[in-house]
């Protein structure tokens, strides 16, 4: 059986990094057959010590961008046949632009405004014992504070990370409209990762500027609950 490895359920959802629920979607718009396993102790176990990694009965992909392609070729081949090539260039743009851009917005908002810091600390490390559920968690805040610096979402203020969101959302409520799916009736790969990051923000047990204003869009909450009852429930 093929399994899927992440953090583990949290803040209400699924697995609340972006990037496993992106695979977890995938897996489910295709109808490919796979178990989850969720731990975050699994990070240490990860061939690159980040998640979420794939083992396809031996054969161990890491990386969710590798992973989904691993999938297409094995299982799924024209899982986006029905788009154009003009439509599978866009998609590819979409995708890498919320993995390497509004996922920071999305990581600002849990672990650097202190808005939400103390639930998602609780989610992720308060089953720790003390003294490490105070230790660990101060070492983690630091390190990602660090990385969200160095990246540069962590030289703006709040104000000005909240317009980058916004200009995210914009684009994607246009894109959406009044489709099924991203780019029409019928779910793409795009599907898989713009859904995870919008449930990330929409559907995510937390109340912060980033989760208000992505809740402001009526089109993009309809379309995370659709696919949230179709694929998820039960």
């Amino acid at each position: 059986m093929m399994t899927l490895y992440g953090f583990g359920p949290g803040l209400g959802m699924y697995d609340p990094s972006p990037f496993v629920l992106k695979v977890a979607a995938f897996l489910r718009l295709a109808n490919i057959d796979y178990q989850y396993n969720g731990n975050v102790n699994y990070v240490f176990k990860a061939p690159k010590k980040k998640l979420p990694y794939l083992d396809d009965n031996g054969t161990i992909v890491c990386d969710s961008t590798f992973i989904i392609s691993h999938l297409k070729d094995r299982y799924a081949s024209d899982f986006d046949s029905h788009l154009s090539p003009q439509q599978q260039a866009v998609a590819t743009l979409i995708s890498k632009s919320l993995d390497e851009n509004f996922y920071w917005c999305l990581v600002y908002f849990r672990w650097i405004d202190s808005a939400s810091w103390p639930t998602v600390k609780n989610a992720l490390f308060g089953k720790l014992p003390f003294p490490l559920s105070t230790i660990v968690p101060l070492v983690a805040r630091r390190g990602v504070s660090k990385q969200v610096y160095q990246q540069g979402t962590g030289r703006h203020n709040k104000e000005e990370v909240l317009s980058i969101t916004r200009q995210t959302l914009d684009a994607l409520s246009v894109l959406i409209g009044d489709n099924l799916f991203c780019l029409g009736d019928k779910p793409s790969s795009l599907d898989a990762t713009v859904y995870a990051f919008l449930a990330e923000a929409i559907l995510v047990d937390l109340d912060n500027d980033f989760t208000r204003l992505a809740r402001q869009y009526s089109n993009l909450n309809d379309y995370c609950q659709r696919i949230q009852q179709q694929y998820f429930a039960g």
